[in-house]
């Protein structure tokens, strides 16, 4: 059963927060009120990993900008975490909150858990004010995701929230058409 559409299920972990140098404690209420993006990838100390969780960072502000917080997550504990960020100069540039789920409960919740390996997946959601998982996206291990990319389906994201009654076609970009679905469009697109 898809997560697309469904309320976030509850959570509590420990995360490292950089640039804090604090571990910080993070639920499901934390991200009530405000758009977030959960970013779960297979593990720390790896290989697509860093560059993925790089050019997240490299557009960090962008996000923020548009009122929209980061949780990167993986089944590694909280001072792995600190460890790699401390560690590699990729990582060194993250600014978002780090949460450790080792037990794998939030990684479960979204449903990108490779119970097999205890590993996530490279799962991708976008959440919005009221808990919601709004969109999704699941890649297979050696298939690198694109921040530009995920910060275009924010933007639609809240284009369709702020605006009921309107849709963004492929491709939209902000600033671009958009439509209103209706009976004169059937056929017509």
């Amino acid at each position: 059963m898809s997560v697309l559409n469904t309320k976030i299920q509850p959570f509590s972990a420990t995360a490292f927060k950089p640039f804090q140098e604090d571990f910080v404690q993070v639920s499901d209420q934390d991200v009530l009120g405000m758009w977030a993006v959960f970013f779960f990838y297979p593990a720390d100390f790896t290989f697509v990993c860093p560059t993925e969780l790089a050019d997240l960072a490299d557009h960090y502000d962008e996000f923020q900008s548009r009122g929209v917080e980061i949780y990167s997550v993986s089944t590694d504990t909280h001072f792995t975490h600190k460890a790699w960020h401390e560690s590699s100069e990729a990582i060194g540039k993250i600014a978002y909150t780090m949460i450790g789920d080792p037990m794998g409960t939030i990684t479960r919740n979204f449903d990108c858990m490779r119970e097999d390996q205890g590993l996530a997946d490279r799962g991708t959601f976008i959440v919005d004010p009221d808990g919601v998982i709004q969109a999704m996206e699941m890649t297979a291990e050696g298939v690198g995701r694109n921040a530009e990319e995920l910060l275009r389906k924010v933007k639609a994201a809240q284009y369709v929230r702020e605006n009921p009654g309107k849709v963004c076609p492929a491709a939209w970009k902000e600033g671009e058409e958009t439509l209103a679905p209706s009976l004169d469009l059937v056929g017509k697109i």
